[in-house]
């Protein structure tokens, strides 16, 4: 490639620092350009182990680059990639998109307007064997059902993810819940309607109906026991029961992964399949999902 794109980093959190930062820093094609946060000394403090500048100012950071990568709560996500969307700024953001449907859809018609490219990081759809699995799933085609567990224990003092707030208050529904429906969208097809129960500590059941017939269920949380930690999912149908292969993998080299697809997209070729218009359809899941579990009701999407 010739010219490095030039991004800026929005975020100084556990994720930023442990993936975004290193992830851009390390890329062959990037210049990581700046840092923004809402706590300058915690930019500071990033811009300053990458060598590159802290801004102040997130209109500024954005001016100055070519795309942006997003690591904060999806509530203060939104509004900044819209911004950047219409400053005509590529985007890799972190899910979910958005909190709310309409902000999921102002993203995504930004993105349209000005013909950018966009990636949004569900990890382990940047997993060379889950996406190797899902591709062959959706060609074998035939599945009538799915099962998704995605059980974390994240407050504990070991774990940095404990003292999000939006996490603390949006419970596995909203952290786990996008990794659990990148999974079964693409194979068994849209939503058309949800269900859902809530449990002890954030337990959470959904059943999905998708407008194939197929039924997926899929059991949420990240305050889980942690004896009762687990991530797995298979699907089952026509050709049997698969499960989606466990491998270890790196989240640096996975979001790695997504920068080469939006590079990618950005210079004229194919689109991620996790863009913001996949984000978007995620967003209205948890929505609906979100307004089956405090109504007590199936509610149907669309």
């Amino acid at each position: 490639m010739g010219t490095a794109v030039r991004f800026g980093l929005f975020g100084t959190g556990p994720w930023a620092h442990m993936v975004h930062s290193q992830a851009l820093a390390q890329h062959p094609d990037v210049e990581l350009a700046g840092v923004w946060g809402r706590n300058p000394e915690k930019a500071a403090e990033l811009a300053g182990q990458h060598g590159t500048r802290a801004y102040a100012d997130p209109d500024e950071l954005i001016a100055d680059v070519d795309a942006v990568a997003i690591a904060l709560p999806p509530d203060i996500q939104a509004p900044i990639a819209v911004r950047a969307a219409r400053a005509g700024r590529h985007l890799a953001l972190d899910k979910p998109v958005a909190l709310r449907t309409e902000e999921a859809v102002e993203l995504a018609s930004a993105v349209a307007d000005r013909d950018l490219a966009s990636v949004v990081f569900f990890t382990r759809r940047f997993v060379p064997e889950c996406e190797a699995f899902l591709a062959d799933a959706v060609a074998t085609g035939g599945w009538t059902e799915a099962r998704v567990d995605h059980l974390g224990s994240i407050f504990t003092p070991d774990n940095p993810f404990g003292a999000s707030p939006w996490r603390r208050e949006r419970g596995g529904l909203w952290d786990v819940g996008p990794h659990a429906l990148s999974l079964v969208l693409p194979v068994l097809g849209p939503v058309a309607e949800v269900t859902g129960l809530t449990g002890a500590r954030d337990l959470t059941s959904l059943v999905l109906r998708h407008e194939s017939g197929a039924i997926s269920r899929l059991t949420l949380s990240v305050d889980a026991p942690p004896a009762a930690v687990r991530s797995d999912a298979e699907f089952a149908g026509e050709a049997g029961v698969r499960t989606v292969p466990a491998v270890d993998f790196s989240a640096v080299d996975c979001f790695t992964r997504a920068v080469d697809q939006l590079l990618a997209a950005a210079a004229g070729g194919a689109r991620p399949a996790c863009d913001v218009n996949f984000g978007q359809q995620v967003t209205e899941v948890l929505v609906a999902a979100d307004r089956a579990v405090r109504e007590g009701r199936a509610v149907r999407l669309g």
